[in-house]
């Protein structure tokens, strides 16, 4: 989740909107993006799953994959990553790459 965390607050540095906001505190990861909405990032390390509320596409559960070493969703098999990749982008008008890679190291 640092890795996560720190992707994001790179991202917020280069913005410099005040409105916006990334906290981490006892496994919960939350980004505010002002009138955009909020994200909420939950690790659940037994179940080796991310729960995961986003302002666009609600919420979801992400599941490990030891395969493909991600978090995949099962009802679209689409990454976590790929999901804050595209609508971080979309909602921010520029391309974004939170870098989430080798997520099994999240689990540590």
């Amino acid at each position: 989740m640092e890795t996560l965390l720190g992707s994001i607050e790179e991202l917020l540095d280069t913005l410099g909107r005040s409105s916006y906001e990334v906290e981490y505190h006892s496994g919960v990861l939350t980004l505010v993006l002002g009138e955009d909405g909020t994200y909420v990032i939950n690790k659940q390390p037994p179940n080796k799953q991310i729960w995961l509320s986003s302002p666009f596409s609600g919420p979801k559960r992400y599941d490990y994959s030891e395969e493909a070493d991600d978090w995949i969703y099962s009802r679209d098999n689409r990454s976590m990553g790929d999901l804050l990749n595209d609508e971080l982008s979309h909602v921010l008008e520029r391309d974004v790459d939170l870098r989430v890679t080798k997520v099994s190291e999240f689990f540590r």
